[in-house]
């Protein structure tokens, strides 16, 4: 009975995810019925939260995990991301859901800049949230609506211009610097409309400069902005770092922790028990954990009690993987895979799946930021941070320490190495501190080659990995201007189009 009301509540937060997402008329998009235009701030942010959160985690799974190794999901059918080929149609559930939900973060924002309603926390926490979605919109698609996007209800705009990317940015380094300043004065809030850091409004502003640091970092590349950005991370981590406080632990990773209590039942709970079961571990995300003897899957060398944390059936004894991207017809056998929620220990059920952004992804921000000389501090020392709390954050009484860890894993750090060798060793650990992050290995591995991944004889799409996902395809019919100038300035509306700031 227990399990049944999981599942119903689960199916309760999803539905409303796709009530809001999956609607293909864009005035409908930027006018969420579910938006109540006198609702309170604290009843507008936890349903926010907690569907975007359900829609970066189903793609995740199925999308960021199939394209970046984590799974494989051993069919000859097509379409298969884990091939570097997806259809369409797979534009649509994000696009429509994420812009759904920033229907909803701007009403907090509004409603809370109001008089009666006056609270400078929740618009701080809006504006972060805004960032962070828009963020993703336009790491996943490239030039999409912005300055116009979601105004269909107040100016009935329901045809909105698409922004370049790089303006994009730019105005979410306003938005979050504006949040920083809103945050650094902030008045508390409900903790109970928080299902993320439970009120404490310090936590939400170290997780928006935080935020800034891993988009700053996105921009690096970039020669025209590539300055600008990097003064900026300097000045957040060093010249202002008062001004700026940045996470301090775990304890300050941006995480909606799933209670199994609705509305806070996992979306994993969802999905069919024998479906979670279906994609098989991917041979390059298992076969480092077991050379490595990490501890979140099960190897006894570190004692016993919660490890396995990611709750991986071995095969025949054994952690063993599929090669992505393995050609059709070739048929391997299914080795390990992810547990589904008749385990003890289960990620259908855990509490962390919900992460934002942790502790250890901007440790690792900061090692790259250290190795290549914009900041001071040692890179060692970040690199090894990032690899303890990536660990930590799952085990928290791991007691190993962690140069004897990254020495018997031969990935220790080497002041030897070149630079393209010190970003393999970084990014390879952030690999897996990205693990649950909605698309950000996706996102990083475009932005800098790393980690290596092998290529399968059955991957398509040249053998590159896809630069982004298309528009969804009734944007052409509902917004035909618009489009023909996005598709003309940034390039085909095809998967391998690269965005801005992938170009070189």
């Amino acid at each position: 009975m227990k399990k049944l009301t999981y599942k119903i509540a689960g199916i309760a937060l999803l539905a409303s995810v796709a009530f809001t997402s999956c609607t293909k008329n864009f005035k409908e998009i930027n006018t969420n019925p579910n938006t109540n235009p006198n609702a309170y701030p604290q009843q507008l942010l936890a349903p926010a939260l907690a569907n975007t959160v359900s829609l970066n985690m189903l793609r995740n799974r199925n999308f960021n995990n199939e394209l970046m190794q984590v799974t494989v999901n051993m069919s000859d059918a097509e379409g298969q991301p884990f091939r570097y080929d997806y259809r369409a149609t797979w534009a649509d559930n994000l696009y429509n859901g994420w812009y759904g939900q920033l229907t909803d973060f701007k009403s907090l924002y509004t409603i809370a800049s109001q008089p009666l309603t006056y609270n400078k926390s929740y618009m701080g926490i809006s504006l972060i949230c805004q960032s962070w979605i828009y963020s993703l919109l336009t790491d996943t698609y490239g030039d999409v609506p912005y300055f116009q996007s979601n105004q269909a209800r107040d100016s009935m705009n329901t045809q909105p211009v698409f922004d370049k990317q790089k303006d994009i940015y730019l105005d979410i380094f306003n938005k979050l610097d504006s949040a920083n300043v809103l945050l650094s004065a902030a008045t508390g809030i409900t903790a109970d409309s928080d299902p993320v850091y439970n009120g404490d409004v310090t936590k939400w502003r170290k997780f928006g400069n935080s935020l800034y640091l891993r988009l700053l970092l996105k921009l690096s590349g970039k020669s025209e902005v590539a300055d600008q950005c990097i003064a900026k991370i300097k000045d957040i981590v060093e010249t202002s770092a008062s001004t700026y406080p940045i996470m301090a632990s775990n304890a300050d990773a941006a995480i909606l922790r799933w209670t199994g209590v609705g509305p806070y039942v996992s979306p994993y709970m969802t999905i069919r028990e024998q479906d979670f079961r279906t994609p098989a571990i991917a041979s390059f995300f298992i076969d480092h954990l077991v050379a490595w003897n990490d501890p979140r899957i099960d190897i006894p060398t570190y004692g016993t009690g919660g490890f396995n944390r990611w709750g991986i059936a071995p095969a025949a004894g054994a952690y063993l993987g599929v090669p992505s991207g393995y050609a059709p017809g070739s048929n391997p056998p299914k080795k390990s895979y992810f547990y589904s929620n008749t385990s003890a220990i289960s990620l259908m059920t855990d509490p962390l799946t919900g992460m934002i952004m942790n502790y250890a992804e901007l440790k690792f921000i900061l090692a790259e930021a250290a190795v290549k000389g914009w900041i001071s501090g040692s890179a060692e020392t970040f690199y090894n941070d990032g690899a303890l709390n990536s660990i930590t954050l799952w085990l928290p009484t791991w007691p190993v320490k962690i140069t004897d860890f990254l020495s018997a894993a031969d990935v220790e750090w080497d002041n030897n190495l070149t630079l393209d060798q010190k970003m393999e060793r970084i990014h390879l650990q952030k690999y897996y501190a990205l693990f649950l992050e909605d698309m950000q290995q996706w996102f990083e591995y475009r932005r800098t080659g790393h980690p290596t991944l092998p290529k399968g004889p059955g991957l398509k799409n040249d053998g590159v990995m896809p630069a982004r996902m298309t528009y969804p395809v009734y944007v052409q019919s509902t917004n035909p201007t618009n489009y023909k100038k996005a598709v003309a300035a940034q390039g085909p509306d095809i998967i391998s189009t690269q965005v801005w700031w992938q170009k070189p």
